[in-house]
């Protein structure tokens, strides 16, 4: 009896920090983490080595870290790890936290610090990672106690995942790392101000009922809070109950299905004709899981001005920010759409008449169908071509798309029909260069079983370039293809547009004077090719259109990295366009020849009012 009392009070075995860490992110579930190593983190990676639950991969960027990380966290839902030493490697990262911040992405993102002594003296490098990040995170933690190590990253799992996703970052001394301490992994987490998940009340949807009852022209407006929910099979059962036709953001891409008669796809910059219009003349906009940022609104005197704004969300704060809502619902979008189909569904509900409402958005599409209209050169292919093209091949393997940002970022969506949550990964609220590559490694270490394809420009993928070693040496075999028209075309295009078609410093060419493609191929300068197949990747670059299926095939088969180059005209826009300062008023659809720029635009272009019978 004595010997099983001593037992029980025996003390627990002492463990080094670093290895309560990994200890406590396997806890947590965790099965990667993207991780770059330097001086104040080496023994992190010593305790990850060890571990047999936790892959680590080593990017060639501490930027791509968070961008893998983000990678594995949007296709998922689950929260994304990364890891980089203090100094430049935290300063490095924090592109990509700012990046999950503004997309609502849930991260843990792990630094490195100097020793607690030389905190605040300069030490070799030492930087306040913990201030830098305050307004780009939803927390953050400077970890002064080892015995805070379990408890801290219980918090920062919590943090990240709950409520509106989002990066927390955990900085840790290297004395924290180093420090032996007998851990308590059963430790609760201590969150006095986290609050619980917000949830709807039957006034509220019964206020909301009561003015779709009485609409003629509503419209849903579904961004990625109803993605990050869970809620897109709501959404829809919720829109086919009721006939309201569904306009997402990019965000909200796949959220409702954009091949229904009613349905708008996505709206904005350059979203669908049918959408804009739709959204600019309802009278009752429901929008759930959005914020209205300008890229949506234009200027916001003019949006939507004859309709009742409701505006669902799970954040206090965005309700009323950008715009003035008629009614505000605090709630977790999954809760109110449940509660909505509930009342939806129940005999006292008075389904509106929608007849004449759908009639005009079915003729806004039939004017300006989806996929977009596809440019069209004699010889060379035009971007939306090459993108309308893989579409067409790939979309039976429903592959997962990454893209950079640029003009093909915006032509994607415009080319490729997304009909399910989670399937277009990009950067959007931040449009960092250089996301394509590094997230399409995330996705696919996530998702082995996907194809998939990173749709990238030749300005965005140099970016991060680098990551094409990490694709080889971690065995992932994603699939980019590269529209190259040797520009950096989107702000190119508004120098067309704007300044006279003065293409300043946007130039990555040997050759600026040709416009429709290089004379002589061989000439693109750098040479892809010789750069992939450097990196030990396939390669292939296509220049005329009878060449493009055969090339997008290629890659599709190919079970190792493939990098398709395809080699298009830097004079193509991407239309629809809202102008700065303008709104879905002012959209401009079709461009004209004029003598200032080699694709002016005709201000006649836009939207006529609908009108009401």
């Amino acid at each position: 009896m004595s010997n099983k009392i001593e037992s029980e009070k025996a003390p627990k075995a002492k463990m080094r920090g670093s290895d309560i860490i990994v200890k406590s992110l396997e806890k947590q579930g965790v099965e990667v983490v993207f991780a770059y190593p330097g001086g104040q983190s080496i023994d992190l990676h010593d305790a990850f080595s060890k571990s047999k639950k936790i892959r680590t991969i080593l990017p060639r960027h501490e930027q791509s870290c968070g961008f893998m990380a983000q990678g594995y966290a949007r296709t998922t839902g689950k929260v994304g790890v990364c890891m980089t030493t203090s100094g430049p490697g935290a300063t490095n990262v924090l592109t990509a936290i700012a990046d999950a911040y503004m997309d609502s992405v849930p991260m843990v993102i792990l630094t490195g610090q100097v020793f607690q002594t030389f905190i605040g003296k300069s030490a070799f490098q030492e930087t306040d990672v913990f201030g830098m990040t305050l307004p780009i995170v939803k927390h953050s933690y400077l970890v002064l106690d080892p015995n805070d190590l379990t408890r801290i990253i219980k918090e920062a799992f919590i943090v990240a995942s709950t409520g509106r996703p989002g990066p927390v970052l955990i900085d840790i001394p290297k004395d924290v790392q180093l420090a032996q301490i007998e851990p308590d992994f059963d430790v609760e987490a201590d969150l006095p101000g986290l609050k619980k998940v917000p949830e709807t009340n039957e006034d509220e949807i019964d206020a909301l009922v009561s003015m779709i009852e009485n609409s003629k022209q509503p419209v849903i407006y579904a961004g990625g809070g109803v993605v990050s929910a869970g809620a897109a099979e709501l959404l829809n059962e919720f829109s086919e109950i009721t006939g309201i036709p569904v306009a997402a953001t990019l965000m909200g891409l796949g959220c409702a299905n954009p091949l229904e008669n009613k349905n708008l796809y996505w709206f904005g910059m350059h979203g669908t004709y049918a959408g804009n219009s739709a959204v600019c003349n309802s009278d009752l906009l429901i929008t759930i899981g959005a914020r209205f940022d300008d890229r949506i609104t234009g200027v916001v005197s003019k949006f939507a001005t004859g309709a009742k704004i409701v505006h669902i969300d799970i954040d206090p704060a965005e309700h009323g920010k950008n715009v003035n809502v008629a009614l505000g619902i605090n709630s977790d979008a999954k809760n109110a759409l449940e509660l909505l189909v509930k009342k939806a569904k129940d005999k006292s509900f008075k389904k509106p008449d929608l007849q004449d409402w759908i009639c005009q958005i079915i003729r806004w599409k039939s004017e300006h169908p989806y996929p977009f209209a596809t440019p069209e050169r004699e010889k060379f292919i035009t971007g939306p071509a090459a993108i309308k093209a893989l579409y067409e091949v790939a979309k039976d393997r429903e592959p997962i798309i990454t893209t950079g940002v640029g003009q093909h970022q915006m032509w994607t969506p415009q080319q490729y029909i997304f009909t399910k949550p989670r399937q277009f990964i990009s950067s959007l609220g931040a449009g960092t260069m250089g996301f394509g590559l590094p997230s399409a490694l995330g996705v696919k270490v996530a998702n082995p079983e996907r194809e998939v394809i990173d749709i990238d420009g030749d300005g965005s993928f140099q970016m991060n370039i680098q990551e094409m070693a990490t694709a080889v040496m971690e065995k992932i075999p994603v699939k980019v293809m590269m529209l190259n028209n040797q520009f950096l075309g989107m702000v190119m295009q508004w120098q067309d547009m704007f300044y006279g078609g003065n293409h300043a410093n946007t130039n990555l060419s040997i050759n600026p004077q040709n416009i429709a493609g290089p004379a002589n191929p061989n000439d693109i300068y750098p040479n892809y090719i010789k750069i992939a197949e450097g990196y030990g990747w396939k390669a292939r670059r296509v220049v005329n259109k009878d060449e493009l299926k055969d090339a997008l095939l290629e890659m599709l088969d190919s079970k190792e990295p493939y990098l398709l180059e395809v080699v298009i005209p830097h004079d193509e826009h991407v239309l629809p366009f809202i102008p700065p300062g303008k709104s879905a008023h002012d959209i401009i659809v079709d461009c004209v020849t004029c003598g200032k720029c080699p694709r002016a635009y005709d201000p006649k272009s836009t939207i006529k009012p609908f009108a009401q019978k």
